[in-house]
């Protein structure tokens, strides 16, 4: 006798919903694949912007250097929410430059292939609430910054991971049929 029998309710047949039980059909793919448009739109993004920043292919390229950063921060540090931070970055443009870069390809590579998802999407996070509190703060209504859609994406991915697709879940199974293999 089940639990809910025995407190007086119906209890349950099959499989739960999204629990990709026998018959799960569309509704359980659905449920199991969700986050992949997710991944998939974060990961190709922060690869691409990071990529831009080092290539002359995009179409920011050209004005995304050291200077067009700067007059960027120049123009909203006075409204910026965390202005130091601005201001750390006005210290040292061709670091913060080239690391959010690197930063940006790493997150993209790490969320869009599913590896280490969770600390790609806490860089990702991380990045996209500096960016944030430091250029779009000032936006007026809020929901016309960019940042702030981006920063909600990646802590999605962070309390959730990568999903089924990711090359962590791959890597995780093989070590399983591996330890089975030599404790079973």
């Amino acid at each position: 006798m089940s639990v809910t029998q025995q407190l007086g309710g119906p209890a349950a047949r099959g499989p739960l919903p999204g629990t990709g039980g026998p018959g799960g059909g569309l509704r359980d793919s659905a449920v199991r694949l969700a986050l992949l448009p997710l991944r998939l739109f974060l990961g190709l993004t922060f690869l691409y912007a990071g990529i831009d920043k080092f290539t002359n292919a995009g179409p920011f390229s050209d004005s995304m250097s050291t200077d067009m950063m700067e007059r960027m921060l120049d123009a909203s540090r006075e409204d910026a929410a965390a202005g130091w931070l601005a201001d750390l970055a006005l210290d040292h443009p061709g670091i913060v430059l080239d690391g959010t870069a690197v930063a940006e390809i790493a997150v993209g590579i790490g969320v869009l292939i599913g590896l280490l998802t969770r600390w790609a999407a806490a860089g990702g996070a991380l990045l996209a609430l500096s960016f944030w509190l430091t250029v779009s703060w000032s936006s007026d209504p809020y929901y016309l910054g960019a940042d702030l859609p981006y920063l909600l994406g990646f802590l999605t991915l962070l309390l959730a991971g990568g999903g089924p697709l990711a090359l962590e879940r791959v890597i995780a199974a093989r070590q399983a049929r591996r330890s089975g293999r030599l404790f079973g």
